[in-house]
């Protein structure tokens, strides 16, 4: 029987994990901490559920397809919810846009201050689904490990049709000129952790994904999605060993045969890092970083969670607190590599559709989300941590959230260099590089280490990118190439 082991035991590593074992594989999963997820943890205090991660589901299919492979069903295992409100829009001014599935609703809105752009919005969520359409049948469904992949010409004729050489920015500048319509749409570059301004027209998909394809939140919170996951595993005979860092990688003859952990070996026909593939040349093969210094992390951030005993009747299950100059950000971001005086504050409050994650219906769980440079080495982020949270609370009170520290009952501050040290991130970067360039956007670390045979990756950091369902796919296309390779 063929030995796999797994250094991590996020969603890409779980879906490499379930897809393996069910083909008859010896899969062991090793994770340094104590519970399975990566970047997607959660807490669990008094009552009060948090994510430390996405706080809803979209592209539900890729799970499902995890499961299905298995003869399973994903349904028997969570519970998930359609989140039909979206996202509540807040703009300096005092504009808001409510953002939802319903498309006229929208057009009222964007109406407000631009009926210009009202009026293209149809027009761009029918060229957003195409975009989304080409990835998927494209992009999103295979490896592009070999250059015969990458020279498809159906491939290479549908490449043209995404803009590869258009910045977001100015593909939205087609349709809409209001810059609060550039900056509410432009956003969506940030799921990947890149920049309106320099990530491709590409992430223009993601308006369809959402509108188009729904949102879903989980009962119970989506770490339940972790936990479903690690269950399925379980039932296929996948060995968890938590509590447990890997200190190398054995190789023999450009060979990945295994891990260490301290003393102690571990062999394996096949290693699959469920790191982000920049920390794993950083760490252990630092004779080849020529990959992370070519490379531009992606964004990362500083959060709050906090729990409150008090309900805001105005929030919704997503909010989004815009600033007055959107650009600016993300110059301080990327170019000046700097902590925002005026960021752009997101807000999670799943007690808003599930009272299972709130002590009660008039208590809330904030989940308070900043970007932040993923640069843990150039900022005193203990400092921060005090000095940053009184800022930001200062601006919620600002924002409508009026004598908020008189109801925190639970606050937690997450820095960068806390998601360095809990996850491995390269410089607590979220989704390992950024999109901003042409390169990293489309040529993404290959899955298949090109130095080391028999070395792996998936993740966030590789193809076909960042976020939870995209990164379950990753671990799924991974766990196909070595089935198919060895048969």
């Amino acid at each position: 029987m063929k030995q796999i082991v797994i250094m991590g035991a996020g969603l890409g590593g779980l879906s490499s994990a379930i897809v393996l074992a069910n083909e008859g594989y010896d899969v062991q999963v090793l994770e340094k901490n104590q519970e399975p997820g990566g970047k997607l943890q959660q807490r669990n205090i008094n009552g009060y559920h948090f994510d430390l991660g996405p706080s809803t589901i979209t592209l539900k299919h890729m799970f499902e397809e995890v499961f299905t492979l298995c003869g399973r069903d994903l349904a028997d295992y969570v519970e998930f919810y359609p989140i039909k409100d979206g996202t509540l829009n807040m703009f300096h001014d005092g504009t808001q846009v409510p953002f939802s599935s319903d498309i006229k609703g929208i057009q009222e809105a964007i109406a407000q201050f631009s009926v210009h752009d009202a009026q293209n919005y149809p027009a761009f969520l029918s060229d957003s689904q195409q975009f989304y359409e080409i990835a998927e049948n494209q992009f999103l469904n295979r490896l592009m490990d070999r250059w015969q992949d990458k020279l498809d010409i159906t491939l290479l004729r549908q490449f043209m049709k995404i803009k590869p050489f258009t910045t977001y920015h100015d593909w939205l500048k087609k349709y809409f000129n209001h810059p609060f319509t550039l900056s509410l749409l432009g956003r969506y570059a940030t799921y990947v952790g890149s920049s309106p301004y320099q990530a491709p027209a590409i992430y223009g998909m993601m308006a369809y994904i959402e509108a188009g394809l729904g949102i879903y939140g989980i009962k119970g919170g989506t770490y339940q999605i972790v936990e479903a996951m690690q269950q399925l595993a379980e039932e296929l005979g996948v060995r968890f060993s938590y509590n447990t860092e890997v200190t190398h990688i054995m190789t023999e003859n450009n060979r990945a045969i295994g891990v260490e952990i301290g003393d102690e070996h571990v062999y394996a026909d096949q290693v699959i890092a469920n790191m982000d593939a920049l920390t794993v040349y950083d760490r252990f093969f630092p004779n080849q970083t020529e990959h992370v210094k070519k490379t531009e992390p992606s964004l990362s951030g500083f959060a709050l969670l906090l729990g409150l005993n008090h309900r805001y009747e105005w929030m919704q299950h997503h909010q989004v607190f815009f600033p007055e100059s959107y650009e600016q950000e993300f110059e301080h971001l990327f170019q000046a590599q700097d902590v925002i005086s005026d960021p752009t504050i997101y807000i999670c409050y799943s007690g808003y559709n599930d009272l299972s994650v709130v002590p009660s219906a008039n208590h809330s769980n904030l989940f308070v989300l900043v970007n932040a440079p993923s640069r843990i080495h150039d900022y005193d982020w203990e400092t921060l941590r005090e000095t940053y949270t009184t800022f930001l609370l200062d601006q919620l009170e600002a924002n409508g959230l009026t004598n908020i520290r008189d109801y925190i009952e639970y606050l937690e501050v997450m820095t960068p260099q806390d998601l360095h040290e809990q996850t491995g991130a390269y410089q607590g970067a979220i989704y390992g590089a950024s999109s901003n360039s042409f390169r990293q956007a489309f040529f993404r670390l290959p899955n298949q280490a090109k130095e080391i045979n028999g070395l792996w990756f998936v993740g966030g950091s590789t193809h076909p990118g960042g976020g939870t369902p995209i990164v379950t796919r990753s671990g799924r296309l991974v766990a196909e190439a070595i089935i198919n390779r060895e048969a």
